[in-house]
């Protein structure tokens, strides 16, 4: 078409050069957030809970500056409602009250992200940016869901984990509580056995929740409560963009890797 003939170049080129324009959508995301109690857990710098919020806080607050929607569920044992997709800057803040005024659960039903993902399915109606935050400490079931979500939408795992759930300190007789159920054990962890059998039982579900993110095509960004948010934010962007450019077969192995502790 004569009208997108860029004359300029086709000047200084001596052959017809024609401007290509790409249409600029609006991108809609949605944080899918599970405030079960068991993110109310945390050794380090914070708690996974407070890295649940900052993440939301800052990536809803980029994606806003570009003109983009955000909106989000929140679970907390149950759906306890839909924040529907809006921009602007009183969004990220809605955003933010929303999860600050959330109640610190002293027990709940164990959590079930099957119910946080057809929640998700019967919400969106167009393809969407999701980024699903959670623990995934939950009864097994998810990722069928998580599957059809994967087909219709771009998502994104956001795994929130603390250094002790791999790995027991040597501190004696202790008392485990479980954050939902409230069940109690008692362990001695001066038992070099009790705690390898820990850090083999965790190695074993890391493994498997991996293999099923990478099954389902999901790439994932582990959030550890012992490190900086936006340099593991940037970190993953880098790998991320490095592996989209580099051969399949690095980006397979890519995929399947475990996050570095």
């Amino acid at each position: 078409d004569v009208r997108y003939i860029d004359w300029n170049v086709t000047a200084r080129m001596n052959t017809p050069y024609v401007r290509q324009y790409l249409e600029d959508r609006e991108v809609t995301a949605w944080f899918l957030l599970d405030l079960s109690p068991s993110v109310d857990f945390g050794t380090v710098q914070t708690f996974k809970r407070n890295l649940l919020i900052d993440f939301v806080s800052v990536l809803a607050r980029l994606l806003t500056r570009h003109g983009n929607s955000v909106g989000a569920i929140l679970y907390t044992g149950k759906v306890e409602g839909v924040i529907p997709a809006k921009g602007g800057k009183p969004q990220v803040l809605r955003l933010i009250n929303e999860m600050l005024s959330q109640p610190r659960l002293k027990q709940s039903p164990p959590t079930n992200l099957t119910a946080l993902l057809e929640t998700a399915l019967r919400t969106f109606r167009r393809r969407s940016l999701v980024f699903i935050v959670s623990d995934f400490i939950s009864l097994p079931g998810w990722d069928k869901p998580l599957g059809i979500l994967t087909q219709r939408h771009e998502v994104l795992a956001v795994r929130l984990y603390d250094p002790r759930e791999f790995e027991l300190p040597d501190i004696g007789p202790a008392v485990l509580e479980d954050a939902e159920t409230g069940e109690q054990l008692f362990i001695d962890s001066h038992d070099s056995q009790f705690r390898q059998r820990f850090v083999e039982a965790a190695r074993r579900r890391e493994y498997e929740l991996y293999a099923t993110f990478h099954r389902l095509g999901v790439d994932v960004l582990a959030l550890s409560t012992e490190d900086d948010l936006v340099r593991q934010i940037v970190r993953f962007a880098t790998v991320r963009r490095q592996r989209k450019k580099a051969p399949a077969s690095f980006a397979r192995v890519q995929a399947g890797g475990l996050p570095r502790r």
